[in-house]
């Protein structure tokens, strides 16, 4: 296998881990505001409390991946989406400073605040990876030199808006998900309605988006056509969007919850079949867009971080199991709680 498309499948790996993830601290995060009383908010906190720092390490090291194997498209993307990655990164930190801050004070003003920003912070996070995303397959200005030569406007197209609002009812359709997983009695029975409206909301998104993906970019199906395996990935998707109502019908939450996980899942490969062989697309020219061919590292230095990552790797995914594995369960409150 060629090492630039290793690294692009390790990528998809990290962004995949990461949407599943912290999708679904994120959904709680966006849907922490309906609960009803500061017990049921501590109670939602505390349901990610032990899992949200774990999960972001996935983006770190999609981070890291990205800047060591393709620094030109690392680079050309953080210029273009300054202003948006500094308000991401905002975002990230607001949510642990609320987390954290939060049961520091009793006060209800005190509190009342570090809630709305907890709520805040989540719904920016999962919509700027939305609209960074759509511009993604709709593609930025980028000069002959690699260069963004666009503005904010650019950035900000009815497209891209509406995939970070698809990105945002999924992520709190899957916040949800698990919600119900972990809450008990009343606090689960006011998170089960949420299930079925959210559901709804996600089905007319994904249609939608694929819809307007097809008629922006009908290139989106090009390697779908040289790789026709590839459509399994897409039945398979289809089957798990399926299997998420089953599973609330014949009250099957673990079964919904991991369908949902499934269907980001195949969402983040659709992306990247998309996508590929493209990091960057470029409105003005495609012969200007930064592909996994222009915008690599050297092949030495390709060869060795996949050494790296191969040693790397399986620590991430043990620590991630054992952490799941000793906080399952239903969430309890005691004098450790936020």
């Amino acid at each position: 296998m060629d090492l630039e498309i290793f690294w692009f499948g390790l990528l998809g790996i990290l962004a995949a881990g990461y949407a599943v993830l912290d999708g679904f601290d994120l959904g709680v995060g966006i849907l922490h505001p309906l609960v009803k009383d500061d017990t049921e908010r501590r109670i939602v906190i505390n349901s990610i409390g032990p899992l949200w720092d774990g999960n972001e390490v996935w983006l770190v090291t999609f981070g890291g991946a990205l800047f060591a194997a393709f620094p030109e498209a690392y680079a050309t993307f953080f210029s273009a989406f300054y202003l948006p990655v500094m308000i991401l990164l905002f975002g990230l930190i607001g949510r642990a400073v609320s987390i954290e801050f939060r049961s520091k004070q009793k006060s209800r003003f005190w509190r009342s605040y570090w809630d709305h920003s907890f709520a805040f912070s989540s719904l920016m996070v999962v919509f700027l990876f939305g609209v960074a995303a759509g511009n993604a397959i709709e593609g930025i200005p980028l000069g002959a030199d690699h260069e963004f030569a666009g503005g904010l406007f650019d950035l900000v197209r009815p497209y891209p808006l509406a995939v970070g609002a698809f990105a945002v009812v999924t992520s709190a359709m899957h916040g949800a998900l698990y919600l119900h997983l972990k809450t008990e009695d009343a606090l689960q029975a006011r998170v089960a309605s949420w299930r079925w409206p959210l559901f709804g909301a996600f089905l007319v998104g994904l249609v939608g988006i694929t819809v307007a993906t097809l008629v922006r970019n009908p290139e989106a199906l090009r390697n779908f056509e040289r790789y026709p395996a590839a459509w399994a990935v897409v039945l398979l998707t289809t089957l798990a969007v399926a299997n998420i109502p089953r599973g609330i019908a014949k009250a099957k939450p673990g079964q919904a919850f991991l369908s949902s996980g499934g269907t980001i899942i195949g969402l983040v490969f659709n992306f990247g079949m998309a996508l590929y062989p493209n990091l960057v697309v470029s409105s003005l020219d495609p012969a200007y867009s930064l592909t996994i061919r222009n915008a690599s590292s050297s092949q030495a230095t390709l060869a060795l971080m996949r050494n790296i990552a191969f040693l790397g790797l399986p620590f991430v995914l043990t620590y991630t199991a054992i952490v799941y594995w000793v906080f399952r369960g239903k969430t309890k409150l005691d004098d450790h709680s936020y």
